[in-house]
């Protein structure tokens, strides 16, 4: 099974809501996240604050970065993610891992996946904002 992990945005919506919908005032997350749900099978969003988040968990608002935390912080933080893809994934099933995500999002977790087998991907890594945006634009087929 491939799994996409898109991250959160600065831009969100000012309500609570779910996952989903909490980032999609992004233009570059409504994208990744529409190209995810056609080309994997399962899609998660890694977030700042509450670690794995499925498209349906509701959230509240918050205001938090990975790029401002200490490098021990974000250790801990992916920790957290790596224990809750345990919980609430079925992690001996997942195959590969494609992050649309930030360096700082996938840096310390692409280890612990790889240690357990498990492929990982970042297709748009060294690409720009506006690249990232075009990138989408430009492919739409199943990897």
């Amino acid at each position: 099974m491939d799994l996409a992990l898109i991250s959160c945005t600065k831009s969100k919506r000012n309500y609570p809501c779910k996952a989903r919908e909490m980032y999609s005032r992004s233009a570059l997350f409504r994208k990744a996240y529409a190209y995810a749900e056609r080309n994997y099978d399962r899609v998660a969003v890694l977030s700042a604050k509450y670690g794995l988040l499925l498209p349906d968990d509701q959230i509240e608002l918050y205001d938090l970065t990975l790029k401002n935390l200490p490098a021990s912080q974000r250790r801990e933080w992916a920790d957290k993610v790596f224990i809750q893809m345990k919980r609430r994934l079925k992690l001996d099933q997942i195959e590969r891992v494609f992050f649309h995500a930030g360096k700082e999002y996938r840096r310390h977790l692409i280890p612990k996946l790889e240690k357990i087998g498990v492929q990982c991907i970042t297709p748009l890594e060294g690409l720009s904002f506006g690249q990232q945006l075009a990138w989408y634009d430009q492919h739409d087929i199943r990897l």
